[in-house]
């Protein structure tokens, strides 16, 4: 295994095979949920440093990696929330915290409050706050679903850098390796649901500890967004990554673990 897994396996929870990689196997239990088109492996590299003092299970957001995928499958964001609480559940985790990037915060929010003693804390990372009446995403959909079918043909890492310019060699390769397993009805699913989920409704009902983590150059997060989410959930902890673009980990890895801090293992 690629990476420093402790080992990939799978879990069928929710009613679908749950695919995941596990790293390090000491500490508290820590469930990373990746964001769009990033499956498990992609995160390999944060993993590893969190499993210096976590027990970290990296997950395959169903449609991506090597979980279930297929037309027959439901993409939404309750659905997606649903697999966490059952992944959880099946293999046994006693209150895990969550991290989730992006799409994969939006993911821990909803899983919290649909399950608010599953989980102990929450680390949203630069999630979206579109949503219904709220600006746009910053980022289009063409983006996406062009790197995808480009993968699905074959694509390396010098044709990869044409979306990531900033990513090392190591990870164009292995964005270029495992994008073609992003299935794109799940994509464009969860890309139209970060316009027609409305996730700050979700925020009064959270009772876990929660940090926001803001990238200074994401262009996802303003200001004034963050007054709201502060409005709607006082207790929330709010850390910027200032040289960051979305990608955090990917732009300053340093940064990234730097805002984090103990919060994970807080008490």
């Amino acid at each position: 295994m690629s990476g420093g897994a402790l080992y990939g396996a799978n879990v069928f929870a929710n009613g679908i095979r749950q695919h995941y990689l596990r790293y390090g196997g000491n500490g508290p239990a820590v469930i990373l949920i990746p964001g769009i088109t990033s499956p498990a492996i992609t995160w390999g590299f944060v993993a590893e440093r969190l499993a210096e003092r976590y027990d970290v299970y990296v997950i395959d957001v169903r449609g991506r990696g090597l979980s279930s995928t297929g037309p027959d499958l439901e993409y939404g964001l309750d659905t997606m929330a649903a697999d966490v609480v059952g992944f959880a559940s099946a293999l046994g985790l006693s209150a895990p915290a969550l991290l989730g990037h992006s799409m994969g915060a939006r993911i821990a929010v909803r899983a919290a409050v649909s399950a608010p003693r599953a989980f102990s804390r929450l680390a949203l990372i630069d999630p979206p706050v579109s949503g219904p009446g709220r600006r746009a995403y910053p980022s289009k959909l063409p983006w996406y679903v062009d790197s995808i079918r480009l993968a699905l043909k074959g694509i390396d890492a010098e044709d990869m850098k044409a979306f990531c310019p900033t990513w090392t060699d190591e990870q164009l390769k292995l964005r270029a390796e495992w994008l073609h397993t992003c299935y794109e009805p799940a994509i464009v699913t969860a890309f139209e649901d970060f316009h027609k989920d409305d996730i700050f409704s979700d925020l009064p009902k959270l009772n876990q500890p929660a940090m926001l983590m803001v990238a200074g150059r994401g262009g996802v997060i303003e200001p004034a967004d963050e007054d709201e989410i502060q409005a709607l959930y006082p207790a929330v902890e709010i850390v910027r990554v200032p040289n960051a673009g979305h990608m955090i980990p990917w732009d300053d890895f340093d940064g990234f673990f730097a805002a984090l801090g103990d919060f994970l293992s807080r008490y």
